[in-house]
């Protein structure tokens, strides 16, 4: 029974600096545009992302979102086991995900 998993925008970064240095448009190309903090999306299994989220975050997270549908994860890092904060592996404006396992879908 897998579970669905609320994925929230909790934050965006931008490193200005850091795009100057490397970036071809420098720090014009501002924190990701795509996204919005707050944000929320839901993840409900068959390796399917969301509609409208990001594709290069997708391969980032979809990893954590399909550990979480499939029951979750047994550490002590976190205050649950259905819960995680992930986020894209962009370098020079991150965003942060919470995934949270929300409810379970019942199998026939």
């Amino acid at each position: 029974m897998p579970a669905q998993v609320r994925i929230t925008v909790i934050r965006k970064a931008f490193y200005p600096d850091l795009a100057d240095q490397y970036l071809s448009e420098g720090n014009a190309v501002g924190p990701c545009p795509l996204l919005s903090e707050g944000q929320s999306f839901l993840y409900t299994g068959s390796a399917e992302m969301p509609q409208g989220f990001c594709p290069w975050a997708w391969i980032d997270i979809y990893r954590a979102c399909s550990t979480l549908s499939a029951g979750g994860f047994d550490n002590q890092w976190y205050a649950s086991g259905k819960i995680r904060v992930e986020c894209c592996t962009d370098g020079i404006r991150p965003v942060t995900f919470l995934l949270e396992a929300t409810q379970t879908e019942v199998s026939s």
